[in-house]
């Protein structure tokens, strides 16, 4: 039997495609934005109810793969490492778990379910900066504006920047959760401030 060029690189083609079949998909990660857990007064029912939404987010973050600045105008869509749920969406609830803690309230709401349950403060926000960095931490830039019935309406601004403890997409996601804490303390004074 004659075996050619051709016969030996189709037979090594089919022998590398059989050995890739065999290794296994890299593994998706899920992160959360979580703010730290900090003690704070219990929360009340008399306090003032609040509801968070809507928020928004540049579309080029809002997505659960995790938007990575590799340089200078430049970035990694990662496949691999995921946000458990869309950005604006976790971003809503992680203010809303700080200015419940700030506030000693158990009023306060996140989810579109409750976009129409009477509260005295509504705060909408708008992320203009959501940055993610594996060497930087995190970065956001945000506006809000607080409305309550019969008030005038508030605005207010936050930048902040968390470096991350480990150069990970773990550090990277506990980066923005400390970011988010510093703007939702921010948000609380506005609103300690209005009332």
């Amino acid at each position: 039997m004659i075996v050619t060029r051709t016969t030996r690189a189709a037979a090594l083609a089919l022998l590398l495609a059989a050995a890739a079949c065999g290794s296994p998909a890299p593994k998706e990660r899920y992160f959360t934005l979580a703010v730290p857990d900090r003690a704070g007064p219990p929360p009340a029912a008399d306090k003032p109810g609040i509801f968070v939404g809507p928020v928004s987010v540049p579309e080029a973050v809002d997505r659960t793969q995790m938007v990575l600045a590799t340089g200078p105008n430049q970035v990694d869509v990662s496949d691999d490492d995921r946000w458990a749920e869309l950005p604006r969406n976790a971003i809503a609830r992680a203010i809303a778990q700080t200015l419940g803690r700030e506030l000693g309230t158990s009023r306060v709401f996140s989810s579109r379910m409750a976009a129409g349950t009477p509260v005295d403060y509504r705060v909408s926000i708008e992320v203009r900066r959501f940055d993610s960095s594996l060497a930087d931490g995190a970065t956001i830039d945000a506006v809000w504006t607080i409305t309550s019935p019969g008030g005038p309406a508030r605005t207010g601004h936050a930048f902040a920047h968390e470096p991350a403890a480990s150069h990970d997409p773990a550090g990277v996601a506990a980066a923005h959760g400390r970011a988010l804490e510093r703007i939702g303390r921010a948000i609380a004074q506005s609103i300690r401030e209005a009332g």
